[in-house]
C-alpha cells in the first residue's frame, strides 16, 4: 500500500491487488485535518485518489478538477470546425468583475486581453485576440479585462 503525504492531507492509494485498507488506520486525530473544498481544488489531492473527509471513516474518491483551457492562436480549421463564427458575440470595456459559470462556455477572441484569476485555487489564465478558452462549468473567478474584449461564445 502506497501512502502519499501531501501538504497536511494523508492519501492512501490502492495495492496493486487493489486491496484498500481503511484511511484511518494509517492516521489520529492529530494527523487526519478535514478535507476542505480549497485543499482539493488547490491540487494538494492528486486525481482519482481516496481520502478521508473530517470524522467520517468512508473513503471515497475524488474526480479531476478542470482547469481553464487556453489553445493559443488554434488554426482556421479548428475553429470551422466548432462552428465558431457562428456563435453568439459579446463585448466588454475594460473592467474587473466577478462571474460563476453555471455551464461550461467556450469562446474565441476577436480582440482583447483578459486575465482570468479563479477563486478556488485552480490557475490562473491569460489570453487575448486569436485565442480559444474553455471555462469549466461551477468555476467562479474574478476577469479583469485590460484590453476591451469581443468575442464569439457558446455554453453547453
Amino acid at each position: 500500500m502506497a501512502v502519499m503525504r501531501s501538504s497536511c492531507l494523508i492519501i492512501a492509494v490502492a495495492s496493486a491487488a487493489n486491496n484498500i485498507t481503511p484511511l484511518n488506520a494509517f492516521l489520529s486525530p492529530s494527523t487526519a485535518p478535514l478535507l476542505t473544498k480549497a485543499s482539493v481544488l488547490s491540487r494538494q489531492v492528486p486525481t482519482s485518489c481516496f481520502v478521508r473527509r473530517g470524522g467520517d471513516a468512508s473513503l471515497r474518491m475524488l474526480d479531476k478538477v478542470a482547469e481553464i483551457e487556453v489553445v493559443t492562436q488554434p488554426t482556421e480549421e479548428f475553429l470551422e470546425k466548432k462552428g465558431v463564427f457562428s456563435w453568439s458575440k459579446w463585448s466588454c470595456p475594460p473592467s474587473k468583475f466577478p462571474w460563476t459559470y453555471d455551464s461550461t462556455e467556450s469562446c474565441y477572441l476577436l480582440q482583447g486581453q483578459v486575465t482570468v484569476t479563479p477563486t478556488d485555487g485552480r490557475k490562473p489564465a491569460t489570453f487575448g485576440k486569436g485565442d480559444f478558452v474553455t471555462f469549466p462549468s461551477g468555476m467562479s473567478c474574478t476577469w479583469d479585462v485590460s484590453e476591451g474584449v469581443e468575442k464569439h461564445y457558446m455554453f453547453y
